[in-house]
């Protein structure tokens, strides 16, 4: 996803996930939507892990996606939280944790 992101002119800063989704950072150039980036790299990853055998069967995203955009103070709060996906999510939902993030 680094490299394709690199050629679509899409800044991935931070990337991690989970069994069920994936938090990313990124950085647009205004000329690009935030949809128009999510389709490219869902489209691209879901095309890498299908072509690449990765799973049984056909592997699709879902239609939705959730963004957000944040200052540059808390950029680094942000790829710490992308790093430990793992250990928040052992903490407690996804839910609980975009609630906790809406409310700092």
């Amino acid at each position: 996803m680094k490299e394709y992101s690199i050629e679509q002119n899409i800044s991935l800063d931070t990337i991690n996930g989970i069994e069920d989704h994936v938090h990313s950072l990124v950085s647009l150039q205004p000329s690009m939507s935030v949809s128009e980036a999510v389709n490219r790299l869902k489209g691209e990853s879901s095309h890498w892990i299908n072509s690449e055998k990765l799973i049984e069967g056909q592997f699709s995203w879902q239609d939705g996606y959730g963004a957000f955009s944040v200052s540059n103070h808390f950029v680094g709060q942000i790829r710490k939280y992308i790093r430990n996906q793992e250990e928040h999510h052992m903490q407690g939902s996804y839910l609980t944790d975009i609630k906790a993030f809406l409310k700092r």
